[in-house]
């Protein structure tokens, strides 16, 4: 008795990881600006599990506007040229959970608190988490941002990234459990 042939191809279980990685990588995907150009600073952080583990195989995505608070209309988002820059990124956490961008720091947009609006995706989420990342240190602009001034202590906390002794930003991401990020529904 013969096996009879497959009729369909295998399909992903009901989760957006760690499967997704094929196809999304690209060159230079996490040089929002090119490293070490004037304005260019690190933005990075860790991604956490409900349990506080790191998790190894996440994907952060970021855009974010240019210093000056405009919106990046370039082309190239998927073509790193060097010196355009799109606004947008794309990182893979390494084994220790660990993502980092090299960005320029956001203006705010029309005198806005500035952030970069950013995306998870990681094994056992059913869909991707959005989330945003604000900039320290403009108080006024973050205590009358309306997302920020409707929650409470901690949770502003969860979104506000903080500033590294050499200028650059640091931000956690926490899918669960204490100190968990704020995710949007979109």
């Amino acid at each position: 008795m013969s096996t009879p042939a497959k009729t369909h191809r295998p399909t992903p279980g009901q989760t957006v990881g760690p499967f997704f990685a094929y196809g999304l990588e690209f060159p230079k995907q996490h040089e929002v600006a090119f490293p070490h150009s004037p304005g260019a600073i690190v933005l990075g952080g860790t991604v956490y599990d409900g349990a506080g583990a790191p998790i190894p195989d996440a994907l952060v995505e970021i855009f974010g506007a240019d210093a000056d608070g405009s919106v990046p209309r370039a082309r190239g988002a998927f073509r790193r040229d060097d010196h355009t820059f799109t606004g947008f990124g794309r990182a893979f956490t390494n084994d220790e959970g660990h993502f980092e961008f090299w960005t320029r720091e956001p203006g705010g947009i029309r005198g806005s608190a500035a952030f970069y609006a950013a995306i998870v995706f990681a094994r056992g989420l059913p869909n991707k988490l959005h989330t945003r990342i604000y900039v320290p240190g403009d108080d006024a602009a973050l205590a009358a941002d309306p997302l920020l001034s409707s929650l409470d202590a901690e949770e502003r906390a969860s979104l506000v990234a903080t500033r590294t002794p050499d200028g650059h930003l640091h931000h956690d991401i926490r899918l669960q459990g204490e100190k968990e990020t704020v995710f949007l529904a979109f």
